[in-house]
């Protein structure tokens, strides 16, 4: 694929990083109104790479994580054509804070991709712009949560990301995912935070679908650990055999199986 530059190296380069001055760092930026358009000309293009990178880890039209790039394509452009990166603009936005970082750094990636030989400039421009977004992104998060997270839950937590097996924890009502860890991310093509709030069926061959809900709604009415031989499959459709695991944990809120899987091959 051609570069931005219509075959020509890429304006940018290695000039295009942020302009880290202690005076006004993380503001001033090197002005590039070239990426700038490109970035808005091209948005349907690296949408497209995006949704093949993440397959149904990608996000839909209409959700709030898809307004949240869209945003960040804004702010970037518009830091990138006026040299400077303005507070970005995140009223009203409500998604899930871990699988958006991961998205960001996938759409960066996909980027970079989308233009061809130009892909390292695209990153180095965009890089010091993502950190600043998702800054903002995470104090504006934190701001709206419940603030500390008791000890025992981030060495539970700790403890579940040191998992070999893949570990998703899934929503036995309406099969969303609420936590996995990185060996799950690894298993299914994508990175572990973009499988948050995902529909855990969409890695799930169609003709075994039916098998994993009967598996959920076992766990729902009964509180015996339950193992099974099924099927997953990862962004890019290919089939993965595994065996699983499945407990159960209730809360006054919600049913959730907890599914450890190792695939048999």
């Amino acid at each position: 694929m051609r570069g931005i530059g219509h075959g020509h190296p890429i304006l940018f380069g290695t000039t295009a990083t942020a302009i880290e001055s202690q005076l006004d760092y993380p503001r001033r930026v090197t002005r590039n109104p070239q990426l700038a358009a490109w970035l808005i000309a091209r948005r349907a293009l690296i949408d497209s790479v995006l949704a093949a990178k993440l397959g149904p880890a990608a996000p839909r039209a209409g959700a709030e994580e898809t307004e949240v790039l869209r945003r960040f394509r804004s702010f970037a452009a518009a830091a990138l054509q006026h040299g400077e990166a303005a507070q970005p603009a995140l009223d009203g936005l409500r998604a899930n804070d871990r699988r958006v970082a991961a998205l960001l750094a996938a759409w960066v990636d996909a980027a970079a991709e989308a233009s061809g030989t130009s892909g390292d400039g695209v990153r180095k421009a965009l890089r010091p712009l993502l950190t600043r977004f998702q800054g903002s992104l995470k104090t504006t998060t934190a701001s709206r949560r419940k603030r500390g997270t008791t000890r025992t839950r981030r060495a539970v937590i700790a403890a579940i990301d040191r998992v070999a097996d893949a570990f998703l924890a899934v929503d036995a009502e309406n099969a969303r995912v609420v936590d996995a860890n990185p060996a799950a991310g690894a298993l299914l093509g994508v990175a572990r935070d973009a499988l948050l709030g995902l529909d855990a069926m969409s890695f799930v061959p169609v003709p075994v679908r039916n098998d994993w809900w009967t598996e959920l709604d076992a766990v729902t009415e009964n509180a015996e650990p339950r193992r099974f031989l099924g099927q997953l499959q990862d962004s890019q459709g290919s089939a993965i055999d595994v065996e699983c695991s499945v407990t159960r944990f209730a809360t006054r809120q919600r049913t959730l199986a907890l599914i450890v899987a190792r695939p048999t091959a």
